[in-house]
């Protein structure tokens, strides 16, 4: 039994069979109008403590090209380590389904699912990691450059979960890396030694700037994510002014490489950290990394389940 909390346990060679599974899913549907029953008769639990637009869809509807069917259990409904103790509910959930996803604030809950439960856990977010989404980022660019290796990702934002997710997923895979983020939200240097550490090898570049147009300088990708994540409300308008100088804008896309492709986990705010001219401009591949959410997510599945 495995599970997918972080990209931690997961060799390079076990993410890019994950890859090329998703890439023959997603053409076999678009080919065939649909996927094998490869998971005929088998059920997703999803349990969410924050709300979700691609989490939830893409799951739901994984399951429902694979043949099997999910069941969502709403914040309210269960209000996780609240209501209910996780060692109760991953006990009462594994009885029920062959698969949790949860969508969770804190990680220790999810590592604490994943304890408890007896079937595969996966990790649909968390304040940490977000290596669902990493999976589906690494899958786009796949699909645009038919390569990971010797490419430079360019993250421009907050040092958060989706960065630490990224940075760990390309770095396995071979790609260069440099973040650009404002002082004091920086990635931590627990992140930094990990992601070093399970680097597919030394030629790999990992650099931190405090400059975005030095971390984008010669990027195939530049990536941003919301500068106020879910749970930092109250903190908004004191990081908006930290962030100065760090939207990603046509004068910054000019600053990488002509075949650029500008990614964004979503939900966006348009404006800020990006804007509509970039976002909908024709080096944007925001829309097929959303869409992608569906393929990797379907392997994943697979892999889990099947």
């Amino acid at each position: 039994m495995r599970h997918f909390l972080d990209l931690a346990n997961w060799s390079p060679d076990e993410l890019m069979g994950l890859l090329k599974r998703a890439v023959d899913l997603k053409t076999s549907h678009a080919q065939a109008g649909g996927n094998e029953p490869l998971l005929a008769g088998k059920t997703l639990g999803m349990i969410f403590q924050k709300p979700s637009l691609r989490t939830r869809v893409s799951f739901d509807v994984a399951m429902a090209h694979l043949g099997g069917h999910s069941v969502m259990i709403a914040p309210q409904e269960v209000q996780l380590g609240e209501r209910e103790s996780i060692p109760d509910v991953a006990r009462v959930m594994s009885g029920y389904v062959e698969c949790i996803m949860a969508r969770v604030f804190e990680h220790r809950h999810i590592t604490e699912m994943a304890k408890y439960a007896s079937v595969p856990v996966i990790n649909g977010l968390s304040d940490d990691h977000h290596p669902c989404q990493a999976l589906a980022d690494m899958l786009t660019i796949y699909e645009t450059f038919d390569r990971i290796e010797g490419l430079r990702i360019a993250y421009v934002g907050d040092g958060n979960n989706v960065a630490a997710s990224l940075m760990t997923a390309a770095t396995k895979l071979g790609a260069h890396f440099s973040i650009a983020t404002p002082s004091g939200l920086e990635l931590s240097q627990q992140v930094w030694e990990k992601a070093i550490s399970q680097a597919s090898d030394y030629t790999v570049d990992m650099k931190g700037y405090d400059d975005p147009v030095q971390a984008v300088q010669d990027a195939h990708v530049i990536y941003t994510d919301t500068w106020v994540s879910m749970g930092q409300e109250a903190e908004r308008d004191q990081k908006i002014q930290r962030f100065d100088g760090f939207q990603v804008n046509d004068r910054l896309v000019e600053k990488a490489r002509d075949d650029v492709i500008v990614m964004h986990c979503l939900p966006a705010h348009r404006g800020e950290e990006i804007t509509d001219a970039v976002m909908d401009g024709e080096h944007s591949a925001v829309f097929q990394q959303a869409h992608n959410r569906l393929h990797a997510q379907k392997a994943l599945l697979v892999e889990l389940m099947g």
